[in-house]
């Protein structure tokens, strides 16, 4: 099996997350980074966006995750893995990465994150 990546970066939003009721009042700016391993092989060949991963997929499933308040951005970010995972043919194995711009903590922080990374047979 080849080993290719597909990569949606930079998927921004404004979303209602945290533990701090003003969070999920006031909301914040994020963004979001999906990477994807899959075998497009056949999709190259043959032009066919219906053997490899659909990019406007990708981003509705973020957009749609985020747009659901959670307290944890680790919540968000194990929802869409998972959706991705049901929803998203081909894929091998995913890594989504959410930052949370300019978070409410006492210091001059420019974001946080949570990354995860999962495979799938």
């Amino acid at each position: 099996m080849a080993k290719h990546t597909i990569e949606v970066i930079g998927i921004k939003t404004y979303s209602f997350h945290g533990c701090l009721p003003e969070e999920t009042k006031i909301g914040g700016n994020y963004e979001v980074d999906v990477r994807m391993i899959t075998d497009f092989t056949a999709a190259a060949i043959e032009d066919d966006l219906r053997k490899t991963i659909d990019y406007v997929i990708v981003n509705r499933i973020v957009e749609e995750e985020m747009a659901v308040p959670s307290k944890l951005i680790e919540t968000v970010g194990k929802r869409i893995v998972d959706r991705l995972e049901k929803e998203v043919n081909k894929l091998h194995q995913v890594s989504v990465l959410i930052k949370k711009i300019c978070p409410p903590i006492n210091g001059d922080v420019k974001y946080v994150s949570i990354e995860i990374e999962e495979s799938f047979t």
